[in-house]
Protein backbone atom coordinates (compact mmCIF):
# COMPACT_ATOMS: atom_id res chain seq x y z
CA UNK A 1 0.00 0.00 0.00
CA UNK A 2 1.00 3.40 -1.05
CA UNK A 3 2.04 4.84 2.09
CA UNK A 4 4.36 1.89 3.17
CA UNK A 5 2.18 0.75 5.93
CA UNK A 6 -1.60 1.46 4.83
CA UNK A 7 -3.09 3.60 2.65
CA UNK A 8 -3.11 7.65 3.49
CA UNK A 9 -6.70 7.22 3.37
CA UNK A 10 -6.75 4.06 5.88
CA UNK A 11 -5.27 6.18 8.21
CA UNK A 12 -7.59 9.07 7.45
CA UNK A 13 -10.87 7.26 7.36
CA UNK A 14 -9.77 5.44 10.74
CA UNK A 15 -7.40 7.16 12.55
CA UNK A 16 -4.95 4.27 13.48
CA UNK A 17 -1.05 4.21 13.07
CA UNK A 18 -0.52 0.79 14.13
CA UNK A 19 -1.63 -0.89 11.20
CA UNK A 20 0.23 -3.99 11.46
CA UNK A 21 3.25 -2.41 13.38
CA UNK A 22 4.84 -0.97 10.13
CA UNK A 23 5.36 2.30 11.85
CA UNK A 24 7.83 0.32 14.12
CA UNK A 25 9.83 -0.71 10.90
CA UNK A 26 9.53 3.03 9.72
CA UNK A 27 10.52 5.03 13.20
CA UNK A 28 13.13 2.60 14.16
CA UNK A 29 17.30 2.62 13.90
CA UNK A 30 17.34 6.81 14.56
CA UNK A 31 20.88 8.20 13.75
CA UNK A 32 21.82 10.88 15.61
CA UNK A 33 21.50 14.51 13.17
CA UNK A 34 25.23 15.87 14.09
CA UNK A 35 26.63 12.13 13.16
CA UNK A 36 24.83 11.21 10.07
CA UNK A 37 27.05 10.97 6.70
CA UNK A 38 25.18 11.27 3.56
CA UNK A 39 26.33 8.37 1.17
CA UNK A 40 25.08 9.90 -1.63
CA UNK A 41 27.14 13.13 -1.41
CA UNK A 42 30.37 11.00 -2.25
CA UNK A 43 28.43 10.10 -5.37
CA UNK A 44 28.53 11.82 -8.80
CA UNK A 45 30.53 14.59 -7.36
CA UNK A 46 30.06 18.10 -9.11
CA UNK A 47 26.60 16.70 -10.29
CA UNK A 48 24.75 19.93 -8.74
CA UNK A 49 26.98 22.72 -9.66
CA UNK A 50 23.46 24.95 -8.96
CA UNK A 51 24.80 26.49 -12.80
CA UNK A 52 22.14 24.63 -14.40
CA UNK A 53 19.25 22.78 -13.97
CA UNK A 54 19.56 19.00 -15.42
CA UNK A 55 17.19 18.36 -18.58
CA UNK A 56 14.49 16.11 -17.86
CA UNK A 57 16.25 13.68 -19.80
CA UNK A 58 19.00 13.85 -16.84
CA UNK A 59 16.25 13.95 -14.75
CA UNK A 60 13.84 10.64 -16.41
CA UNK A 61 18.00 8.80 -17.25
CA UNK A 62 18.63 8.67 -13.82
CA UNK A 63 15.66 7.85 -11.92
CA UNK A 64 15.09 5.35 -14.79
CA UNK A 65 19.17 4.04 -13.82
CA UNK A 66 17.52 3.09 -10.17
CA UNK A 67 15.61 0.43 -11.42
CA UNK A 68 17.80 -0.81 -13.65
CA UNK A 69 20.91 -0.95 -11.40
CA UNK A 70 19.12 -1.50 -7.98
CA UNK A 71 17.25 -4.47 -8.78
CA UNK A 72 17.72 -7.89 -8.27
CA UNK A 73 18.85 -9.60 -11.95
CA UNK A 74 17.84 -12.82 -10.43
CA UNK A 75 14.35 -12.57 -9.44
CA UNK A 76 13.85 -8.72 -10.57
CA UNK A 77 12.58 -7.68 -7.16
CA UNK A 78 12.97 -3.79 -6.84
CA UNK A 79 14.29 -2.45 -3.42
CA UNK A 80 11.23 -0.46 -1.38
CA UNK A 81 14.00 1.69 -0.40
CA UNK A 82 17.59 2.50 -1.36
CA UNK A 83 21.00 2.59 -0.25
CA UNK A 84 21.00 -0.48 1.87
CA UNK A 85 22.10 0.80 5.62
CA UNK A 86 22.79 -1.40 8.20
CA UNK A 87 20.64 -0.22 10.78
CA UNK A 88 17.50 -0.41 8.62
CA UNK A 89 15.46 -3.19 6.94
CA UNK A 90 16.36 -3.90 3.36
CA UNK A 91 13.68 -5.58 1.21
CA UNK A 92 11.28 -5.35 -2.12
CA UNK A 93 8.44 -3.38 -2.45
CA UNK A 94 6.15 -5.31 -5.37
CA UNK A 95 4.84 -1.45 -6.44
CA UNK A 96 8.10 -0.94 -6.79
CA UNK A 97 8.96 -3.86 -9.23
CA UNK A 98 5.30 -2.89 -11.16
CA UNK A 99 6.89 0.82 -11.85
CA UNK A 100 10.35 -0.94 -13.12
CA UNK A 101 8.53 -3.00 -15.20
CA UNK A 102 7.21 -0.14 -16.93
CA UNK A 103 10.56 1.71 -16.66
CA UNK A 104 12.31 -0.87 -19.12
CA UNK A 105 10.42 -0.11 -21.92
CA UNK A 106 11.29 3.44 -21.49
CA UNK A 107 14.57 2.59 -21.03
CA UNK A 108 14.49 0.96 -24.63
CA UNK A 109 12.74 3.56 -26.92
CA UNK A 110 14.71 6.44 -25.01
CA UNK A 111 17.93 3.85 -25.92
CA UNK A 112 19.47 3.58 -22.56
CA UNK A 113 18.69 -0.12 -22.81
CA UNK A 114 18.36 -2.31 -25.81
CA UNK A 115 15.17 -4.42 -26.21
CA UNK A 116 16.80 -7.80 -25.42
CA UNK A 117 18.08 -6.38 -22.04
CA UNK A 118 15.09 -5.40 -21.21
CA UNK A 119 13.46 -8.74 -21.93
CA UNK A 120 15.47 -10.77 -19.88
CA UNK A 121 15.22 -8.80 -16.89
CA UNK A 122 11.38 -8.72 -17.63
CA UNK A 123 11.49 -12.05 -18.00
CA UNK A 124 13.54 -13.06 -15.20
CA UNK A 125 10.89 -10.84 -13.20
CA UNK A 126 7.39 -12.30 -14.55
CA UNK A 127 8.95 -16.13 -14.24
CA UNK A 128 9.57 -15.28 -10.38
CA UNK A 129 6.31 -14.32 -9.45
CA UNK A 130 4.73 -17.00 -11.54
CA UNK A 131 6.79 -19.56 -9.72
CA UNK A 132 6.67 -18.02 -6.36
CA UNK A 133 4.93 -20.35 -3.43
CA UNK A 134 1.23 -19.15 -2.92
CA UNK A 135 -0.33 -20.09 0.66
CA UNK A 136 -1.97 -19.48 3.96
CA UNK A 137 1.48 -20.06 5.74
CA UNK A 138 3.20 -17.48 7.89
CA UNK A 139 6.46 -17.75 6.77
CA UNK A 140 7.18 -19.59 3.72
CA UNK A 141 4.83 -17.96 0.78
CA UNK A 142 4.92 -15.26 -1.56
CA UNK A 143 1.32 -14.34 -1.72
CA UNK A 144 -2.06 -16.02 -1.79
CA UNK A 145 -4.87 -15.95 -4.11
CA UNK A 146 -2.83 -14.86 -6.91
CA UNK A 147 -2.31 -11.73 -4.74
CA UNK A 148 1.32 -10.95 -3.22
CA UNK A 149 2.69 -9.70 -0.02
CA UNK A 150 3.35 -5.79 0.06
CA UNK A 151 7.13 -6.70 1.08
CA UNK A 152 9.46 -9.16 0.25
CA UNK A 153 12.79 -10.61 0.91
CA UNK A 154 14.80 -9.36 -1.94
CA UNK A 155 17.05 -12.26 -1.79
CA UNK A 156 14.12 -15.01 -1.12
CA UNK A 157 11.04 -13.53 -2.48
CA UNK A 158 9.16 -14.53 0.55
CA UNK A 159 7.26 -12.80 2.40
CA UNK A 160 9.52 -10.43 4.37
CA UNK A 161 7.69 -10.45 7.64
CA UNK A 162 5.04 -11.57 9.54
CA UNK A 163 3.67 -7.50 10.11
CA UNK A 164 3.77 -7.36 5.95
CA UNK A 165 0.54 -8.04 4.40
CA UNK A 166 -1.04 -9.73 1.40
CA UNK A 167 -1.94 -5.79 -0.57
CA UNK A 168 -4.48 -5.19 -2.86
CA UNK A 169 -3.54 -2.28 -4.21
CA UNK A 170 0.62 -3.47 -4.08
CA UNK A 171 -0.47 -6.23 -6.18
CA UNK A 172 -2.49 -4.14 -8.67
CA UNK A 173 0.41 -1.52 -8.91
CA UNK A 174 2.63 -4.68 -10.04
CA UNK A 175 0.15 -5.91 -12.31
CA UNK A 176 -0.14 -2.44 -14.21
CA UNK A 177 3.41 -3.54 -15.06
CA UNK A 178 2.46 -6.85 -15.49
CA UNK A 179 0.06 -5.86 -18.26
CA UNK A 180 2.10 -2.64 -19.59
CA UNK A 181 4.79 -5.46 -20.92
CA UNK A 182 2.43 -7.42 -22.35
CA UNK A 183 1.08 -5.04 -24.33
CA UNK A 184 4.75 -3.72 -25.27
CA UNK A 185 6.25 -6.62 -26.22
CA UNK A 186 4.20 -7.57 -29.40
CA UNK A 187 7.09 -8.99 -31.46
CA UNK A 188 6.17 -12.83 -32.87
CA UNK A 189 9.73 -14.49 -30.88
CA UNK A 190 10.02 -17.07 -28.16
CA UNK A 191 11.23 -14.46 -25.81
CA UNK A 192 8.15 -12.01 -26.52
CA UNK A 193 5.38 -14.38 -26.76
CA UNK A 194 6.54 -16.03 -23.08
CA UNK A 195 6.15 -12.45 -21.72
CA UNK A 196 2.72 -11.97 -22.81
CA UNK A 197 2.03 -16.09 -21.48
CA UNK A 198 3.30 -14.84 -18.38
CA UNK A 199 2.00 -11.74 -18.09
CA UNK A 200 -1.24 -12.73 -18.82
CA UNK A 201 -1.59 -16.00 -16.71
CA UNK A 202 0.29 -13.86 -13.42
CA UNK A 203 -3.30 -11.27 -14.24
CA UNK A 204 -5.54 -14.07 -14.57
CA UNK A 205 -5.03 -15.62 -11.17
CA UNK A 206 -5.53 -12.44 -8.83
CA UNK A 207 -8.38 -13.49 -7.42
CA UNK A 208 -10.69 -10.31 -6.81
CA UNK A 209 -13.82 -11.75 -5.60
CA UNK A 210 -11.78 -13.46 -3.07
CA UNK A 211 -10.78 -10.06 -1.83
CA UNK A 212 -13.96 -8.40 -1.65
CA UNK A 213 -14.76 -9.65 2.17
CA UNK A 214 -17.23 -6.92 2.18
CA UNK A 215 -18.77 -7.09 -1.72
CA UNK A 216 -19.03 -4.81 -3.76
CA UNK A 217 -16.18 -3.10 -2.44
CA UNK A 218 -12.13 -4.54 -2.31
CA UNK A 219 -10.40 -5.04 1.19
CA UNK A 220 -6.98 -3.04 1.30
CA UNK A 221 -5.13 -6.59 2.05
CA UNK A 222 -5.21 -9.89 4.07
CA UNK A 223 -2.88 -10.99 6.56
CA UNK A 224 -2.49 -15.02 7.93
CA UNK A 225 -3.05 -14.38 11.39
CA UNK A 226 -5.25 -11.21 11.03
CA UNK A 227 -6.93 -12.81 8.06
CA UNK A 228 -9.24 -9.51 6.15
CA UNK A 229 -8.07 -6.04 7.26
CA UNK A 230 -10.93 -3.92 8.14
CA UNK A 231 -11.07 -1.68 6.12
CA UNK A 232 -12.51 -1.95 2.15
CA UNK A 233 -10.91 0.63 -0.82
CA UNK A 234 -13.26 3.53 -0.92
CA UNK A 235 -13.14 6.81 -2.91
CA UNK A 236 -11.08 9.07 -3.24
CA UNK A 237 -7.77 7.90 -3.34
CA UNK A 238 -4.86 5.91 -5.54
CA UNK A 239 -6.86 2.92 -6.34
CA UNK A 240 -8.48 4.10 -9.29
CA UNK A 241 -6.59 1.36 -11.06
CA UNK A 242 -7.32 -1.33 -8.81
CA UNK A 243 -11.27 -0.88 -9.21
CA UNK A 244 -10.23 -0.74 -13.23
CA UNK A 245 -7.86 -3.97 -12.92
CA UNK A 246 -10.60 -5.58 -11.05
CA UNK A 247 -13.14 -4.91 -13.29
CA UNK A 248 -11.36 -6.23 -16.64
CA UNK A 249 -10.17 -9.26 -15.42
CA UNK A 250 -11.02 -11.88 -17.47
CA UNK A 251 -11.47 -14.69 -14.69
CA UNK A 252 -12.37 -13.29 -11.10
CA UNK A 253 -13.68 -9.82 -12.16
CA UNK A 254 -15.47 -7.71 -9.70
CA UNK A 255 -19.14 -6.60 -10.97
CA UNK A 256 -19.56 -3.05 -12.21
CA UNK A 257 -21.16 -2.12 -8.83
CA UNK A 258 -18.00 -1.87 -7.43
CA UNK A 259 -17.20 1.05 -9.13
CA UNK A 260 -20.36 2.77 -8.06
CA UNK A 261 -19.64 1.63 -4.39
CA UNK A 262 -15.88 3.58 -4.86
CA UNK A 263 -17.42 6.25 -6.01
CA UNK A 264 -20.13 6.83 -3.52
CA UNK A 265 -17.89 8.58 -0.88
CA UNK A 266 -16.00 11.21 -3.54
CA UNK A 267 -18.94 13.50 -2.18
CA UNK A 268 -16.97 13.58 1.26
CA UNK A 269 -14.12 15.42 -0.41
CA UNK A 270 -15.65 17.48 -2.76
CA UNK A 271 -15.11 21.04 -2.96
CA UNK A 272 -12.83 24.19 -3.53
CA UNK A 273 -9.38 24.32 -2.23
CA UNK A 274 -7.43 27.57 -2.01
CA UNK A 275 -9.91 29.14 -3.79
CA UNK A 276 -9.50 26.60 -6.62
CA UNK A 277 -12.03 25.38 -8.74
CA UNK A 278 -14.09 22.40 -7.23
CA UNK A 279 -12.60 18.99 -7.43
CA UNK A 280 -12.01 15.35 -5.79
CA UNK A 281 -10.03 16.34 -3.01
CA UNK A 282 -7.34 13.65 -1.84
CA UNK A 283 -4.53 15.51 0.67
CA UNK A 284 -0.91 13.54 -0.68
CA UNK A 285 -0.46 14.21 -4.43
CA UNK A 286 0.21 10.58 -5.16
CA UNK A 287 -3.87 9.60 -4.49
CA UNK A 288 -3.87 11.70 -8.23
CA UNK A 289 -0.52 10.17 -9.95
CA UNK A 290 -0.57 6.31 -9.14
CA UNK A 291 -2.95 5.17 -11.59
CA UNK A 292 -2.52 8.49 -13.74
CA UNK A 293 0.77 7.51 -14.61
CA UNK A 294 -0.70 4.31 -16.17
CA UNK A 295 -3.95 5.44 -17.38
CA UNK A 296 -5.05 8.31 -19.81
CA UNK A 297 -7.87 9.89 -18.41
CA UNK A 298 -7.69 12.70 -20.45
CA UNK A 299 -11.22 13.00 -22.45
CA UNK A 300 -12.65 9.77 -20.61
CA UNK A 301 -15.38 9.97 -18.32
CA UNK A 302 -17.12 8.37 -15.53
CA UNK A 303 -20.88 8.55 -14.74
CA UNK A 304 -19.75 10.73 -11.65
CA UNK A 305 -17.11 13.05 -13.58
CA UNK A 306 -19.61 13.42 -16.39
CA UNK A 307 -22.23 14.60 -14.45
CA UNK A 308 -19.17 17.39 -13.10
CA UNK A 309 -18.15 18.55 -16.71
CA UNK A 310 -14.58 17.41 -16.44
CA UNK A 311 -12.62 14.27 -16.43
CA UNK A 312 -9.83 12.82 -13.77
CA UNK A 313 -7.05 14.07 -15.80
CA UNK A 314 -8.02 17.63 -15.06
CA UNK A 315 -9.40 16.52 -11.36
CA UNK A 316 -5.53 15.76 -10.77
CA UNK A 317 -4.78 19.18 -12.22
CA UNK A 318 -7.10 21.50 -9.75
CA UNK A 319 -5.68 19.50 -6.72
CA UNK A 320 -1.95 19.92 -8.33
CA UNK A 321 -2.42 23.80 -8.88
CA UNK A 322 -4.45 24.14 -5.01
CA UNK A 323 -1.47 22.47 -3.55
CA UNK A 324 1.00 25.39 -4.69
CA UNK A 325 -1.27 27.69 -3.96
CA UNK A 326 -0.82 26.51 -0.26
CA UNK A 327 2.52 26.46 -0.82
CA UNK A 328 1.94 30.30 -1.26
CA UNK A 329 0.05 31.02 1.40
CA UNK A 330 2.03 29.34 4.26
CA UNK A 331 5.31 31.37 3.38
CA UNK A 332 6.74 32.47 6.55
CA UNK A 333 5.62 29.90 8.28
CA UNK A 334 7.76 26.80 6.78
CA UNK A 335 11.07 27.59 5.66
CA UNK A 336 11.29 27.49 1.50
CA UNK A 337 7.71 27.49 0.83
CA UNK A 338 6.75 29.87 -2.17
CA UNK A 339 5.26 29.72 -5.68
CA UNK A 340 8.23 27.37 -6.89
CA UNK A 341 9.27 25.68 -4.14
CA UNK A 342 5.82 22.91 -3.01
CA UNK A 343 4.61 19.66 -3.05
CA UNK A 344 3.40 17.53 -0.25
CA UNK A 345 3.04 13.47 -0.73
CA UNK A 346 3.48 10.55 1.21
CA UNK A 347 7.51 10.46 2.20
CA UNK A 348 10.29 10.52 3.94
CA UNK A 349 10.72 12.87 6.57
CA UNK A 350 13.68 13.69 9.30
CA UNK A 351 12.00 12.12 12.22
CA UNK A 352 9.82 12.00 15.42
CA UNK A 353 10.47 15.07 17.38
CA UNK A 354 8.61 18.73 18.17
CA UNK A 355 10.32 21.81 17.75
CA UNK A 356 9.75 24.75 20.01
CA UNK A 357 9.63 27.67 18.42
CA UNK A 358 11.31 30.72 19.59
CA UNK A 359 7.82 32.65 19.84
CA UNK A 360 6.57 29.80 21.83
CA UNK A 361 4.98 27.79 19.17
CA UNK A 362 5.81 24.34 18.81
CA UNK A 363 5.82 22.29 15.48
CA UNK A 364 5.81 18.24 15.05
CA UNK A 365 8.07 16.59 12.99
CA UNK A 366 7.43 13.01 11.30
CA UNK A 367 9.53 10.22 9.67
CA UNK A 368 8.04 8.79 6.88
CA UNK A 369 3.87 10.40 6.55
CA UNK A 370 1.16 10.74 4.14
CA UNK A 371 1.55 14.76 3.96
CA UNK A 372 -0.71 16.79 1.82
CA UNK A 373 -3.25 19.76 1.34
CA UNK A 374 -6.62 19.71 -0.16
CA UNK A 375 -9.87 19.69 0.66
CA UNK A 376 -10.83 19.60 3.95
CA UNK A 377 -7.47 18.17 5.14
CA UNK A 378 -3.91 19.45 5.57
CA UNK A 379 -1.35 17.44 7.20
CA UNK A 380 2.05 19.31 6.94
CA UNK A 381 5.51 19.54 8.55
CA UNK A 382 7.54 21.48 6.37
CA UNK A 383 8.81 18.12 4.31
CA UNK A 384 9.15 18.38 0.76
CA UNK A 385 9.10 15.57 -1.66
CA UNK A 386 10.01 16.38 -5.21
CA UNK A 387 8.31 13.63 -6.80
CA UNK A 388 5.21 15.49 -5.41
CA UNK A 389 5.73 17.92 -7.92
CA UNK A 390 7.69 16.41 -10.40
CA UNK A 391 5.41 12.95 -10.80
CA UNK A 392 2.40 16.32 -11.71
CA UNK A 393 4.18 17.27 -13.94
CA UNK A 394 1.61 15.97 -17.10
CA UNK A 395 -1.08 18.14 -15.25
CA UNK A 396 0.53 21.08 -14.75
CA UNK A 397 3.81 21.71 -16.53
CA UNK A 398 3.79 25.28 -16.13
CA UNK A 399 3.75 24.88 -12.73
CA UNK A 400 6.03 21.67 -12.48
CA UNK A 401 9.04 22.91 -14.53
CA UNK A 402 9.97 25.99 -12.36
CA UNK A 403 9.60 24.18 -9.11
CA UNK A 404 12.24 21.77 -10.68
CA UNK A 405 14.05 24.43 -11.50
CA UNK A 406 14.10 25.79 -8.08
CA UNK A 407 14.76 22.82 -6.22
CA UNK A 408 18.06 22.35 -7.98
CA UNK A 409 19.29 25.11 -8.18
CA UNK A 410 18.71 26.38 -4.25
CA UNK A 411 19.02 22.96 -2.97
CA UNK A 412 20.54 20.92 -5.70
CA UNK A 413 24.10 19.90 -3.98
CA UNK A 414 22.43 18.39 -1.54
CA UNK A 415 18.78 16.82 -3.37
CA UNK A 416 19.73 15.73 -6.42
CA UNK A 417 22.55 12.92 -6.97
CA UNK A 418 23.25 9.69 -8.99
CA UNK A 419 19.44 8.46 -9.37
CA UNK A 420 18.32 12.02 -9.61
CA UNK A 421 16.34 14.03 -6.50
CA UNK A 422 16.55 12.09 -3.10
CA UNK A 423 13.08 11.20 -1.38
CA UNK A 424 12.42 14.62 0.56
CA UNK A 425 13.93 17.51 1.97
CA UNK A 426 12.55 20.00 4.80
CA UNK A 427 14.61 23.55 4.87
CA UNK A 428 12.51 24.29 8.51
CA UNK A 429 13.62 21.62 10.28
CA UNK A 430 17.54 23.39 11.83
CA UNK A 431 17.70 20.80 14.87
CA UNK A 432 21.35 19.14 14.88
CA UNK A 433 20.88 17.46 18.64
CA UNK A 434 18.44 14.79 17.92
CA UNK A 435 17.98 11.50 16.28
CA UNK A 436 17.18 11.51 13.08
CA UNK A 437 14.82 8.59 11.17
CA UNK A 438 17.39 9.00 8.08
CA UNK A 439 19.21 12.06 5.98
CA UNK A 440 21.23 15.03 7.42
CA UNK A 441 20.98 18.16 8.08
CA UNK A 442 22.84 20.97 6.27
CA UNK A 443 23.09 24.00 8.96
CA UNK A 444 21.53 27.01 7.60
CA UNK A 445 19.68 24.83 4.97
CA UNK A 446 17.52 22.24 6.23
CA UNK A 447 17.62 18.60 6.60
CA UNK A 448 17.95 16.14 3.30
CA UNK A 449 17.13 13.07 3.10
CA UNK A 450 19.47 9.99 2.14
CA UNK A 451 17.18 7.51 0.67
CA UNK A 452 15.14 7.00 -2.97
CA UNK A 453 11.78 5.08 -2.02
CA UNK A 454 10.90 3.03 -5.11
CA UNK A 455 7.34 3.94 -5.16
CA UNK A 456 8.74 7.80 -5.49
CA UNK A 457 10.73 7.61 -8.28
CA UNK A 458 7.84 5.57 -10.20
CA UNK A 459 5.90 8.72 -10.60
CA UNK A 460 8.66 10.59 -11.59
CA UNK A 461 9.81 8.65 -14.28
CA UNK A 462 6.69 7.90 -15.80
CA UNK A 463 4.83 11.06 -15.78
CA UNK A 464 7.84 13.10 -17.29
CA UNK A 465 8.11 9.98 -20.03
CA UNK A 466 4.03 10.69 -20.33
CA UNK A 467 4.05 14.75 -20.22
CA UNK A 468 7.27 14.41 -22.92
CA UNK A 469 5.50 11.48 -25.54
CA UNK A 470 2.52 10.06 -23.99
CA UNK A 471 4.66 6.74 -24.50
CA UNK A 472 2.89 4.56 -21.25
CA UNK A 473 -0.26 6.12 -21.66
CA UNK A 474 -0.48 5.11 -25.23
CA UNK A 475 0.48 1.72 -24.71
CA UNK A 476 -1.88 0.90 -21.62
CA UNK A 477 -4.50 1.83 -24.40
CA UNK A 478 -3.81 -0.79 -26.48
CA UNK A 479 -4.47 -3.45 -23.51
CA UNK A 480 -7.75 -5.20 -24.00
CA UNK A 481 -7.98 -5.43 -20.32
CA UNK A 482 -7.52 -2.03 -19.14
CA UNK A 483 -9.93 -1.20 -21.98
CA UNK A 484 -12.65 -3.55 -20.72
CA UNK A 485 -12.21 -2.42 -17.19
CA UNK A 486 -12.52 1.55 -18.27
CA UNK A 487 -15.74 0.03 -19.93
CA UNK A 488 -17.22 -1.53 -17.30
CA UNK A 489 -16.47 1.20 -14.70
CA UNK A 490 -18.78 2.90 -17.18
CA UNK A 491 -16.69 5.50 -18.92
CA UNK A 492 -16.87 6.62 -22.51
CA UNK A 493 -15.88 8.60 -25.12
CA UNK A 494 -12.39 9.97 -26.18
CA UNK A 495 -9.55 7.24 -27.20
CA UNK A 496 -11.70 4.72 -25.86
CA UNK A 497 -14.10 5.52 -28.73
CA UNK A 498 -10.98 4.76 -31.42
CA UNK A 499 -9.93 0.94 -32.21
CA UNK A 500 -6.46 -0.20 -30.07
CA UNK A 501 -4.32 -1.31 -32.74
CA UNK A 502 -1.87 1.93 -32.85
CA UNK A 503 1.58 1.07 -31.57
CA UNK A 504 3.41 4.25 -30.01
CA UNK A 505 6.84 4.88 -29.88
CA UNK A 506 8.42 6.84 -26.82
CA UNK A 507 9.73 9.78 -29.46
CA UNK A 508 6.61 10.08 -30.69
CA UNK A 509 4.48 13.87 -30.38
CA UNK A 510 4.14 15.38 -26.63
CA UNK A 511 0.56 14.04 -25.35
CA UNK A 512 0.10 16.69 -23.07
CA UNK A 513 -2.48 18.91 -22.18
CA UNK A 514 -3.19 22.30 -20.81
CA UNK A 515 -0.30 23.63 -22.28
CA UNK A 516 1.46 25.20 -25.04
CA UNK A 517 4.59 22.78 -26.68
CA UNK A 518 6.27 25.56 -26.89
CA UNK A 519 7.28 25.28 -22.90
CA UNK A 520 8.15 21.39 -23.31
CA UNK A 521 11.95 20.53 -22.38
CA UNK A 522 12.47 17.35 -24.85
Amino acid sequence: MRVRFAAAAMLRRTGTTTFFLLLALLTAAPVHAAARLNPLQAMDAGAASALQSPSLDDIEHRTFEFFWQTANPKNGLVPDHWPPHPERDYFSSIAAVGFALTAYPIGVERGWITREQARQRVLATLKFFANAPQGDSEDHDAGYHGFFYHFLDIQTGLRYGRWVEVSTIDTTLLMAGVLFDQTYFDQDNPEEREIRELADELYRDVDWNWAQARPPLVSMGWTPGGKFIPNDWKGYDEAKILYILALGSPTHAVKPAAWKAWTSTYHLSWGSFMGGKPHVGFAPLFGHQYSESWVDFRGIRDAYMRARGMDYFENARRSVIGQRAYAISTVGHFAGYDGNIWGLTACDGPGNTTWQRPDGTSLKFYGYFARGADVGEIIDDGTIAPTAAIGSIAFAPELVLPAIDAMYSRYGKWLYSKYGFVDAFNPTFQLTDVPLRSGHVVPGEGWFDDQYLGIDQGPILLMIENYRSGFVWNVMRRNPYIRRGLERAGFTGGWLEKPANERTRATSPPATAHVPVAIMQQ
